[in-house]
């Protein structure tokens, strides 16, 4: 199935292939030479990040630069399996790259400490795709639209608590998707039933061609509902969308998340962020219930399994040009046990 053309652009080594066999007949082989000849830039190592990172290695990406100017935190140590015992106080990141990289040697895994804010424009240019996690808005929307301007595949995503999201932007998206064939009735019936119907033949496939359009995430966080066709759709959009939006601003304001050792004072702000976030929206607090606060605090090792499984699937989507994408949020409920894929933006 695959010729040996070590190093080859086109080709695949038997190594390789070995590797990654089982992926190569669930996607393809093409599929998988996309993904091996992708950089995917990784911001923020804390659990969600730790969980997308050993996806995407293990996938067999080209390279992943995990980034990340914080140090490790007891906090840390709950969700985060890539860093090592007795690492408080060192860099996120640079904790991380040792196990990292262990988990497949043919993936080039490299560490940054700097901040991803004091990045100038041309340092994302050199990824196929960027995936932020632990970004203030004001960070995810300013990278949002340089690599919408670059084409380069845009994902953001977060774990609060029981509640985690990811977002897409995919820019102008070409994929393919594996439809079973259509077969036609045989010619030798003439009358009955059947002359009308085309059967599924489950056995034959065909490789269908689709394009998708995804909008910016600062046009996904500003809708407008104050329309009619906007407030027919507020019954449909699950309330994860506005608890997203008071977390996106109180970690504006106070430069971090709601943690469990503050849990008075934050509860207060939380409950005072909902209040002004859901007014400036034009929508009603019965959106959100007063006990919201409770399932919202520190990150929740299994949503980063489920999450970082989501974000790190849809990673492998956009780069292997293969399945339709999420379009355009994943939200997840851990107290409900649900994800909900939602179409939210100018339209």
């Amino acid at each position: 199935m695959v010729e040996k053309e070590e190093g080859g652009p086109g080709g695949i080594s038997e190594e390789e292939a070995a590797q990654y066999d089982r992926q190569i007949r669930l996607w393809g082989l093409e599929a998988q030479k996309r993904l091996r000849a992708s950089r995917v830039l990784l911001v923020g190592m804390k659990g969600l990040g730790a969980e997308v990172a050993k996806n995407l290695i293990l996938a067999g990406v080209k390279g992943l630069t995990m980034l990340d100017h914080q140090q490790v935190s007891p906090e840390d140590t709950r969700a985060q399996f890539l860093i090592p015992v007795g690492s408080l106080g060192r860099n996120r990141a640079e904790a991380s790259l040792e196990r990292a990289q262990n988990l497949n040697p043919m993936v080039d895994v490299k560490a940054d400490p700097e901040s991803v804010e004091n990045k100038p424009e041309e340092f994302f240019t050199q990824f196929d795709a960027v995936c932020l996690t632990c970004c203030s808005r004001d960070v995810m929307v300013k990278i949002d639209q340089i690599c919408h301007k670059n084409s380069i595949k845009f994902f953001t995503g977060d774990v609060f608590g029981y509640h985690g999201y990811m977002f897409a932007d995919l820019g102008e998206h070409e994929f393919v998707e594996e439809k079973t064939k259509v077969t036609k009735v045989s010619q030798g019936v003439e009358d009955g039933p059947d002359t009308k119907k085309a059967k599924l033949d489950s056995s034959e496939t065909t490789m269908v061609k689709k394009r998708v359009v995804f909008c910016q995430l600062k046009e996904a966080l500003a809708v407008d509902w104050s329309s009619e066709k906007a407030k027919a759709a507020l019954k449909r959009t699950t309330p994860d969308y506005f608890l997203l939006q008071v977390l996106l601003k109180f970690r504006t304001d106070k430069g971090r998340d709601p943690l469990p050792q503050s849990y008075a004072e934050d509860s207060k702000l939380l409950l005072q962020i909902r209040s002004d976030v859901l007014d400036s929206l034009g929508v009603s607090m019965d959106l959100l219930p007063d006990d919201f606060i409770s399932y919202c605090f520190s990150e929740m090792a299994p949503v980063c399994a489920v999450v970082g499984g989501v974000l790190g699937q849809e990673v492998v989507k956009a780069l292997s040009q293969r399945d339709p994408p999420h379009n355009n949020f994943f939200f997840f409920d851990g107290i409900k046990g649900n994800g909900i894929v939602e179409c939210l933006g100018p339209k």
